[in-house]
């Protein structure tokens, strides 16, 4: 533990990278070296399938960076670190779904050899699926929206039938069998006031008419 304490490297690499078919993706790691970056680091990205199986090497640096030239990743990594700035990133082109697995970015720098093994785990999905998703969504909305709108316009409009329905059940109420006796009294009332009046007015005419 002393001599690793003394001669360790820090390396920092994302836990999980999401990419999707076709697109290209980073695959981002860095590093802190306590000696001098010289031509003699070196670093190695390697790859284990979603599957299982053994580890292999897809990608090695030394002063220029060396693609695999060999199984599934052939002519789809490149170099997109700066080992000067202890970064050691690449890329990968085309990702397909079968390239979900891990990969485990490994820096030298001697005398630092020593250092810790980040993971990073890459889920390659479909794009077209979160599109399918919220087409999905959506069809529920239209569907559901005008379903919804419709049951509210009911519960309103019946809610205006129960309110004329109660005021026609009021006013059915207020014309009661004495409001209705008491109308035609009104009538009566008037009549008679009108017939009075009348007969009033006939009187002072026959007084301004009566030579005496």
């Amino acid at each position: 533990s002393g001599v690793c304490n003394a001669l360790c490297l820090e390396i920092k690499a994302s836990p999980k990278v999401r990419a999707f078919v076709g697109e290209q993706v980073l695959l981002k790691c860095s590093f802190k070296s306590s000696s001098p970056i010289t031509e003699s680091l070196l670093v190695d990205w390697t790859y284990r399938p979603l599957t299982g199986g053994q580890m292999e090497t897809i990608f090695h640096y030394q002063s220029i960076p060396h693609p695999t030239t060999a199984g599934r990743f052939k002519d789809r990594i490149s170099w997109a670190g700066n080992v000067a700035n202890g970064d050691a990133s690449i890329t990968i082109q085309s990702p397909v779904l079968s390239d979900n697995g891990t990969f485990i970015c490994s820096v030298k720098n001697p005398p630092d050899v020593y250092h810790n093994i980040p993971q990073t785990v890459l889920v390659v999905t479909e794009r077209g699926l979160a599109f399918q998703l919220s087409s999905a969504a959506l069809l529920s909305i239209l569907v559901f929206l005008p379903s919804a709108l419709v049951v509210i316009l009911l519960l309103v409009r019946m809610g205006r039938k129960f309110r004329v329905l109660k005021e026609k059940g009021k006013c059915g109420y207020k014309k009661s069998s004495i409001e209705e006796s008491d109308e035609p009294e009104h009538s009566d009332t008037a009549g008679c006031g009108g017939k009075l009046k009348e007969w009033c007015l006939n009187c002072v005419d026959t007084d301004e008419e009566d030579p005496y």
